[in-house]
Formats: C-alpha cells, sequence, structure tokens
C-alpha cells in the first residue's frame, strides 16, 4: 500500500526516481542512506515517497519534538527514531547496533546536514554510524530543479573522514535543493 502511496505523490507532483546505485538500492540489506539536500519541509514528503516507492525497509531520524502527540504514531509507525539534539548521548552507538544487529533488512536514513536552516558544515554522524557499522553509505538526494529524487551512488567509508566526506559532497554539486541557499557544501560555488 505504501509503495502505490508513494507512487502517486510522485507522480502526481511529476517527479521521477533516479537509482544509479551498482546492483539497485534494495540489495543493499543494510546500509546508511544520507539524505541531502535538507532545506525544506517538503524534502519529508518526496524522501518518504521515494522510499516507499521501491520499497526499502527504512528507519530514519527526526527531531524529537516531531514525535509527540498524535503526530509521533505516525512518525513511529513509518520507522521514526527521535532524536534529542539538546543533550548528549551515544546515538551513533546506538545506530551501529541497530544495523549490526538487525536480522531484517534495514536501511537508516540520516539527515546529513542534521537540519533545514543552514549550517557550515555536515553532521558526521551518518559517517560514524557506517563505518561502525562496516555498512555502505548509499547516496541519497533531491533535486528540485530536475524533479528527480533517488539514489546517487553507494560510498564505502575508508576511515579518513575529511577525504571521504570531500568525495561525497562531490556527487551533490549538481543537486539543486528547493532553497539553495540553505544547502551546506564546502565548496559550494
Amino acid at each position: 500500500m505504501l509503495k502505490i502511496i508513494g507512487q502517486l505523490i510522485l507522480q502526481f507532483s511529476g517527479w521521477k526516481v533516479i537509482d544509479n546505485t551498482p546492483n539497485g538500492v534494495n540489495s543493499y540489506h543494510h546500509a546508511v542512506i544520507i539524505a541531502a539536500p535538507h532545506t525544506s519541509n517538503w524534502d519529508y514528503v518526496f524522501c518518504m515517497a521515494t522510499i516507499y516507492s521501491v520499497k526499502l525497509q527504512i528507519r530514519y531520524l527526526a527531531k524529537a519534538s516531531l514525535f509527540k502527540f498524535p503526530l509521533g504514531i505516525l512518525m513511529r509507525a513509518l520507522g521514526g527514531i527521535p532524536v534529542n539534539r539538546e543533550k548528549k548521548n551515544n546515538l551513533v552507538e546506538e545506530m551501529a547496533q541497530l544495523l549490526k544487529t538487525s536480522t531484517q533488512p534495514i536501511q537508516l536514513i540520516v539527515p546529513a546536514e542534521g537540519t533545514r536552516s543552514y549550517t557550515s558544515e555536515w553532521k558526521s554522524g551518518f559517517y560514524h554510524i557506517a563505518l561502525k557499522a562496516g555498512v555502505p553509505i548509499i547516496l541519497g538526494f533531491l533535486d528540485y530543479k530536475n524533479k528527480e529524487a533517488g539514489f546517487l551512488d553507494v560510498f564505502y567509508p575508508t576511515g579518513n573522514y575529511e577525504a571521504d566526506l570531500d568525495s561525497i559532497q562531490a556527487y551533490y554539486m549538481n543537486i539543486t535543493p528547493k532553497y539553495p541557499a540553505l544547502f551546506s557544501l564546502k565548496d559550494k560555488k
């Protein structure tokens, strides 16, 4: 049912799904998926429609305030994991353990920027979760200019965060977010 809903949302809004992963996104049973760019509330709608249209088994991180009643019921049912950004926690270790120990396929969606507002750099949590869990990073994207959503490629972290981040962000140089001024890339323009 969710697959049909996702496909209808994309079809009626004129969006198409692109999957440039080597073996098809569904072949990666355990992975971290970057959600980028993240500059608008509409990103959630198109991201989830894309995810459901290709039938991924996802979990995703979102700010804890979105999990209050009644919206929280829906957020959890759709795979949401609340994150309290106000206090320190061991979220990276928890999410890495989730990926390591799950017997079911699971792709964890993490917004690389951590917020819809402009930030000077991406959060590193997505990278460290993938590295600790020993899983690939799938480069998810939303391109508002071309009305395309999907997966740019699969990246395997090497442990050299700075070099890997440069390589990852290079994939996003020609991606147009809803609000370009809010998209944070190191070498943007």
